[in-house]
């Protein structure tokens, strides 16, 4: 493939393909065809190019550290009305910011000459000064001393104190069985056994305060020399959020720090969308449509999919996006549409004291940001005299099934402390998009939310919460398996992220358009739930089956 530019002609035939009527919503699209196609040739070109070395994890053989990475392509039309495309890498790809046919960066910090170079190079000779001075003999021997000095005094200042404890025993033993005995020469021995102590305690803080010294007459220097190096780099960090500027259809520069109020996230800017925005801007090309899709081994924490089509974070790229897109009409905003609209809920058991309803997919359980509608609102209007919060537990909004209702606030309290002992049992039926390979088992993965890709869920072993599921094959069909889930715990997501995670089942729900591939709807229900009821304390399953 040869181009001149970054601007790349289709090789298939377009002709006969609608152009979009607005621009792709980037944070939940489904592809256009036009996007569809560019990202098919820049996949031909990963599987078939020799610019670049990098191991995605597909090559079993491949030397070097796996990084699958995401890419992003734009459609586009030039000055001529001429359609075509860009292409980008979030990141650095090869260790390199710049390849041959994609984007540059925004802004190259490893530019020769950039100033980011010629200001890491002043930060370096900090690194080294503080490293030489942590490493100087006569400062790792004052360390030593201080370190022998500390712990040769607590040794015999607490050995005299045991001598004094065990000469107050002994004195007090004399005194007792020894009527004539010399008081005033026991008294004496006491008061010589004090004043060593403060003798030694003297000394000993005489020792520590001179091997301290020894110490600090380092530390300060060293701490001096950090602060230099921590001022130069927050400096350095602010000179790189101003140069860090992205244009819109205006021409218009709003630098990470102006969009992120001068405290933008890590890797802000980077991202496959911003690149090809702003060569699209900047050489006055016309956005058409976009797709970003993963390419290669799925990250540890994350759920990627290799070839899979994502839309762009909310963290990192929602603020930068909601600048570069101003005023280009986008196809519509799904978070701002009522998705239960038309919706009805079902009640499957009803009485006094509280109610089961069968929630449809795509239907809140409680009101969110922008959308009010939802299972609570709905209960509240159906009882209006109810109290308490009413929502015992919640499902996803995507996840249909059976959700409990407590119609006033000492039934909820009741049920709540089912859920919170693990009284209640819950069974989840799920279509899979896949074969699992074991029939049965039991998933522990700890989950915590994706702070740069709010709602989603990430595996994370040092701050996740945990996460257990107990799980069954049901029935397994032509490349699709009908499981149960019984889930331990009730983290957001969780069943979600264990069947989709490579740690996991590795094999996502069908139809879920966050870990897995979009369909008509997410193939997740809650088809029986057992628990005590609060007032007759009959044990109650409800049992509705799933439409799928």
């Amino acid at each position: 493939m040869k181009s001149t530019s970054n601007f790349i002609a289709f090789q298939q035939n377009i002709s006969g393909i609608p152009l979009p009527e607005k621009f792709t919503f980037p944070f939940y699209y489904e592809p256009h065809e036009l996007s569809v196609i560019a990202a098919k040739e820049l996949q031909h070109y990963l599987e078939t190019q020799t610019d670049f070395e990098h191991n995605f994890g597909l090559d079993t053989e491949q030397d070097g550290l796996v990084i699958g990475k995401m890419f992003g392509v734009l459609v586009v039309q030039n000055s001529e009305g001429e359609l075509g495309y860009l292409w980008a890498f979030s990141g650095k790809l090869a260790d390199r910011n710049h390849h041959t046919l994609f984007v540059p960066t925004v802004f190259d910090m490893l530019e020769e000459n950039s100033f980011f170079k010629q200001e890491e190079v002043i930060l370096n000779d900090y690194n080294k000064k503080i490293e030489k001075l942590e490493n100087e003999a006569l400062y790792l021997n004052s360390i030593q001393l201080l370190e022998e000095t500390k712990s040769q005094a607590e040794k015999e200042i607490q050995e005299q104190k045991e001598k004094i404890k065990i000469g107050k025993k002994r004195r007090a033993e004399i005194r007792k069985n020894n009527p004539e005995a010399d008081v005033e020469q026991l008294n004496k021995e006491s008061q010589e056994e004090g004043i060593l102590l403060k003798k030694m305690t003297l000394y000993w803080n005489h020792q520590l305060k001179a091997a301290t010294q020894s110490v600090e007459s380092f530390s300060i220097k060293i701490n001096q020399l950090k602060e230099e190096r921590k001022q130069k780099s927050a400096q350095l960090q602010q000179q790189l959020f101003a140069k860090y500027a992205f244009l819109n259809r205006y021409r218009e520069l709003k630098s990470l720090g102006e969009i992120f109020d001068g405290n933008p996230p890590a890797g802000a800017g980077e991202c496959a969308a911003p690149k090809l925005l702003h060569y699209a801007f900047q050489n006055e090309l016309k956005p058409i449509a976009m797709a970003e899709f993963w390419w290669g081994q799925s990250p540890k924490s994350e759920v990627r999919k290799h070839g899979q089509f994502y839309p762009a974070c909310t963290g990192k790229c929602e603020p930068i996006l909601t600048h570069m897109l101003k005023d280009i009409p986008l196809e519509d905003n799904p978070f701002q549409m009522n998705p239960a609209e038309g919706k009805m809920l079902e009640v499957v058991y009803e009485d006094a004291y509280l109610a089961v309803f069968n929630k449809p997919a795509e239907f809140l359980s409680v009101p969110g940001k922008q959308i009010t509608d939802s299972v609570y609102t709905r209960v509240k209007n159906l009882y209006p005299n109810a109290t308490g919060p009413l929502i015992v537990h919640r499902l996803d909004m995507s996840t249909s099934g059976l959700i409990l209702i407590a119609k006033s606030s000492e039934v909820h309290k009741n049920l709540q402390s089912q859920f919170i002992k693990r009284k209640v049992k819950k069974r989840y039926v799920a279509l899979l998009d896949g074969l699992p390979k074991e029939n049965s088992g039991t998933l522990d993965l700890p989950l915590r939310v994706d702070l740069d890709n709010r709602p989603n869920q990430i595996v994370c072993y040092e701050h996740g919460k945990p996460a257990q599921t107990l799980w069954e094959v049901i029935e397994r069909r032509e490349n699709q398996t009908l499981i149960h889930f019984y889930p331990i715990t009730g983290r957001t997501h969780q069943l979600r992220v264990h069947a989709a995670h490579h740690l996991g089942l590795n094999t996502p729900i069908v139809g879920d358009d966050l870990y897995g591939t979009k369909a008509n709807r997410l193939h997740l229900h809650a088809e029986s739930i057992t628990f005590s009821h609060p007032i007759s304390k009959e044990t109650l399953t409800i049992t509705v089956a799933a439409d799928f």
